[in-house]
């Protein structure tokens, strides 16, 4: 019987609870039982790159891809709350858990759009939002995770790509928390509100910029 990474997520974390869905969390809990549903096997992968909003988004619109979850990892603080996040109060980073069928979409792909939803040079933040809290991560799970993440930064970092070298940290994650409920599918949900943050975040205008294409609809 596979059980859902949404609520123990990975052995690695070692968690002794396995009640990490805030209350009244409805969008989560259909979030996990899509998990419980789904007929294939599941893996895990965790991305920090600023606004969660945007890189839940961006993930769920990839084939392969079974959900995608809005939440904090990155510090040692237990069930943080967003505002205790957002104000930068805390280690904990924006992250998404995403949650993908490895026989259709591999990690070294995730890894790759990940980059391309992201400026990996910033060291301070992510477009609008600043602070360590937006900063931005691929937290690995697995040793062989980690290597296909390191081989990628130092592929894109040879490239030339970029007049800066690549800040993104690469780290063994940490437990991850999700975000309370209205954080959860926000791009469906407020999708005028979504779009005017987006748009006024800079983000779209920085990726067509570097890749000369929309990146954030899918592989």
């Amino acid at each position: 019987m596979r059980i859902s990474p949404l609520l123990i997520l990975s052995s690695a974390f070692l968690m002794a609870s396995c009640s990490l869905l805030p209350p009244d969390s409805q969008d989560i809990a259909e979030k996990q039982k899509i998990i419980e549903e789904y007929s294939g096997e599941t893996a895990e992968a965790l991305f920090a790159g600023g606004c969660f909003w945007c890189i839940e988004s961006a993930y769920e619109y990839v084939d392969g891809v079974v959900t995608a979850v809005s939440g904090f990892a990155g510090g040692d603080e237990v069930h943080p709350s967003y505002k205790d996040v957002a104000s930068g109060k805390t280690k904990q980073i924006e992250s998404v858990l995403v949650v993908y069928d490895p026989s259709k979409v591999t990690y070294e792909q995730l890894v790759e759009y990940f980059w391309k939803q992201i400026d990996p040079t910033d060291a301070g933040g992510s477009f609008v939002d600043r602070g360590h809290q937006y900063t931005s991560t691929i937290f690995y799970f697995t040793e062989e995770q980690k290597q296909i993440a390191e081989v990628s930064k130092k592929a894109l970092d040879d490239s030339g790509k970029y007049d800066a070298p690549i800040v993104t940290d690469i780290r063994e994650a940490t437990p991850f928390y999700p975000a309370e409920d209205y954080h959860q599918d926000y791009y469906k949900e407020n999708p005028i509100r979504y779009q005017y943050y987006r748009n006024g975040s800079g983000r779209d205008q920085y990726l067509k910029e570097v890749w000369g294409e929309d990146t954030s609809h899918g592989l």
